[in-house]
C-alpha cells in the first residue's frame, strides 16, 4: 500500500460553555477547505473522526456526543462594525455530513477569546486590564453576538470564580449578548413564530396532537409539555438515552415540527438536519437531584427544561436553546412562559439535567408581532490544547 503523507493544520481545542470543539482560523485551513463545500466537510469530519459506525470517534478529536463533535472557523470580518466572522459546523457522529444549519451558543463563548488570542481582533481595542468587547458575526444564522471578554495584563483571562452547572471547574465569566435573536433559516422568513401562533396543535402520527410552542430564537426550537409525552421534566440522560423507542418518538415530533415550521418541504429532509430544530420539554418547578449529585429545589428555579440535541438528551443545555428558552419565557402565553408561572418577565432561571441556568431577554410587541432585541447569558471558556491537528493528505 502506498504511503500517504499527513498534513498539519494549526488548530486549538477549546471548551466553550458546556461544549468542546476544534477551532480554526480560516487562513490556516488548506486552500481547498477555505471555501464551503465537499472538501471542507470531508476535512472537518476527518479531524473529528466521523463517520464512525462504532459511535466513538476514536480516530479523531470528537468526544462521541453532540456537545463534543463540533468545529468552528473564525476569520477577520469584512462587515462594518464587526470584528470577526464565526462559522459553526456540527459534525454528525455516525453519518457522513456536517450540519451548518445553526449556531452553537456554548462555543460562542469561546469565539471572542480565540479571536483575541489568534490576532484576529484589532489590538487597539483590547485593554491592558478590563473587558474587551468583541462583535461577532454569526455566519450560520446571520446574526450579531457581542462577547465581553475579561482581559488581564493584555491577555485573555480564563481563570476565575464563575461557576457554570455542567462544567466541573470554575472559570472567568464571559457575558454574551445575542442581538435580534430570531433565528434566520431558510423557510423561517425571519419570523419569531413561523406559524403565527404562540401555541400550536401539532399533529404527530403515532404520538397524537401535542400543544407546542415553535419559535425561531437563538436556534429553531420546538417546546412541548413534559406531561403530554409522559415525562416529569426531572429526567436525567439515562432515563431517555437508553430508550430507543423514546428517541424515535422525539425524532418523529422534531421532524413534524420542522415541517410545520416551514424549515423543510418533505419529512425525509430531516435526516440531514440533525442540528436544527431542537426539541425540548418543559414542566413547572419541582425538586430533583442533578447529574452531579447537587440538589435543585423547586424554589431555586422558575421552570424545568430538558432538551434533545443530535438525537440524545443533552447533559445540560445548549446555549442557543437557552436563548430560545429565555425569549419564549419573556412572551406571555408560550408554553415556556406558562410553565414559569405566566405573566411578564425579563429573565428566567431554569433547571436542566446538570443544574440551573439563568438567561435574560426583553420582549415587546411591534405591529402585532413579538420582537426581542437582545438575549443575555453568561458562559465561560478555556483553551484545552493548542498546536495542530494532523490528517491524511487524501482526507479531503
Amino acid at each position: 500500500m502506498s504511503h500517504i503523507p499527513k498534513i498539519r493544520i494549526p488548530a486549538t481545542y477549546i471548551r466553550g460553555g458546556t461544549s468542546k470543539g476544534v477551532f480554526f482560523r480560516l487562513q490556516d485551513l488548506p486552500d481547498a477547505a477555505q471555501q464551503p463545500g465537499v472538501a471542507r466537510d470531508k476535512l472537518l469530519m476527518r479531524v473529528i473522526g466521523s463517520p464512525d459506525p462504532y459511535g466513538k470517534q476514536i480516530d479523531g478529536m470528537g468526544g462521541a456526543t453532540s456537545s463534543t463533535s463540533k468545529t468552528v472557523i473564525v476569520a477577520k470580518s469584512s462587515r462594518p462594525d464587526h470584528d470577526v466572522d464565526y462559522l459553526f459546523g456540527q459534525v454528525a457522529i455516525d453519518k457522513a455530513f456536517v450540519d451548518w444549519s445553526g449556531n452553537c451558543g456554548n462555543l460562542s463563548a469561546a469565539v471572542g477569546p480565540f479571536a483575541i488570542s489568534g490576532g484576529l481582533v484589532d489590538p487597539s481595542s483590547i485593554p491592558a486590564n478590563g473587558t474587551a468587547t468583541v462583535r461577532i458575526w454569526q455566519a450560520n444564522i446571520g446574526k450579531t453576538i457581542v462577547a465581553h471578554v475579561p482581559i488581564t495584563n493584555g491577555e485573555v483571562q480564563e481563570t476565575g470564580d464563575f461557576e457554570l452547572d455542567g462544567v466541573t471547574f470554575p472559570a472567568a465569566e464571559v457575558q454574551l449578548e445575542f442581538l435580534d435573536p430570531a433565528a434566520e433559516e431558510e423557510g423561517a422568513g425571519g419570523a419569531m413564530f413561523p406559524t403565527g401562533k404562540l401555541v400550536d396543535d401539532l399533529e404527530v402520527p403515532g404520538v397524537g396532537t401535542l400543544k407546542a410552542t415553535m419559535i425561531n430564537a437563538g436556534i429553531p426550537t420546538i417546546f412541548v409539555n413534559a406531561e403530554a409525552i409522559g415525562y416529569t421534566g426531572m429526567e436525567l440522560q439515562d432515563a431517555i438515552n437508553g430508550d430507543a423507542e423514546a428517541l424515535k418518538t422525539f425524532e418523529t415530533i422534531r421532524a413534524h415540527g420542522r415541517l410545520r415550521m416551514g424549515l423543510i418541504k418533505h419529512l425525509d429532509e430531516i435526516a440531514t438536519r440533525q442540528h436544527t430544530p431542537k426539541i425540548a420539554f418543559v414542566a413547572k418547578p419541582q425538586g430533583y437531584t442533578a447529574s452531579s449529585g447537587k440538589r435543585v429545589e423547586a424554589g431555586d428555579v422558575d421552570l424545568l427544561v430538558r432538551a434533545m440535541s443530535m438525537g440524545k438528551l443533552h447533559h445540560a443545555m445548549m446555549g442557543t436553546a437557552a436563548v430560545a428558552i429565555g425569549t419564549a419565557a419573556a412572551i406571555p402565553g408560550t408554553l415556556v412562559n406558562l410553565a414559569a408561572g405566566g405573566g411578564e418577565r425579563n429573565a428566567v432561571r431554569f433547571g436542566h439535567p446538570s443544574g440551573t441556568l439563568r438567561v435574560g431577554a426583553e420582549a415587546h410587541e411591534e405591529n402585532g408581532e413579538w420582537v426581542v432585541k437582545k438575549a443575555i447569558m453568561s458562559r465561560s471558556a478555556r483553551v484545552l490544547m493548542e498546536g495542530a491537528v494532523r490528517v491524511p493528505g487524501d482526507a479531503f
